[in-house]
């Protein structure tokens, strides 16, 4: 292999990861704009980070929505005393073309007026893909594990923190 193609190739790898970097900068500045909408009650902004017929698996029935219903989305976030809160630990973006997809952890704290807070901890997996230079969701799935001892009794007692590695 001469120099000029060693050059080449370590060019070419250099861009890739440029690009690479890019990429995953946008798709956590997207999960940070769905922080925000969540904070500011906004479902508008929660659903423009979304394409229209994604397949949302939230906590909420039915077992699959398509695309987000921004009223019923709205309605939910105005029946919070408080903001909603989302804190997001350890996603992993992975990027390769168009087509993204990411994991991590998303907690979600707030109030109902007249009841005690909500505080848990879901598991986020999100699929995004990219169309004329824009990531948007494409499907997104939330979970809460339950306990496997017969109870059915959903686990929001566990935190990141508490898992080895």
């Amino acid at each position: 292999m001469s120099s000029g193609t060693l050059i080449a190739v370590h060019t070419e790898a250099a861009a890739q990861e440029a690009s690479g970097a890019k990429d995953r900068a946008e798709i956590l500045a997207l999960i940070d704009t769905l922080v925000r909408a969540n904070y500011e009650k906004s479902a508008a902004l929660f659903a423009a980070q979304f394409t229209p017929d994604a397949a949302i698996f939230n906590l909420a029935p039915p077992l699959i929505h398509h695309g987000v219903d921004v009223a019923e989305k709205q309605q939910w976030m105005d029946s919070w005393e408080t903001p909603v809160g989302l804190d997001t630990r350890d996603f992993a973006v992975t990027v390769s073309g168009d087509a993204a997809f990411c994991h991590g952890y998303m907690r979600l704290h707030a109030t109902r007026p007249g009841m005690p807070p909500v505080d848990f901890w879901m598991r986020e997996t999100l699929c995004l893909e990219r169309a004329a230079g824009t990531w948007r969701i494409v499907h997104e799935h939330a979970s809460v594990p339950f306990y496997m001892d017969g109870s059915l009794r959903a686990a929001f007692d566990l935190r990141p923190e508490a898992l080895p590695g």
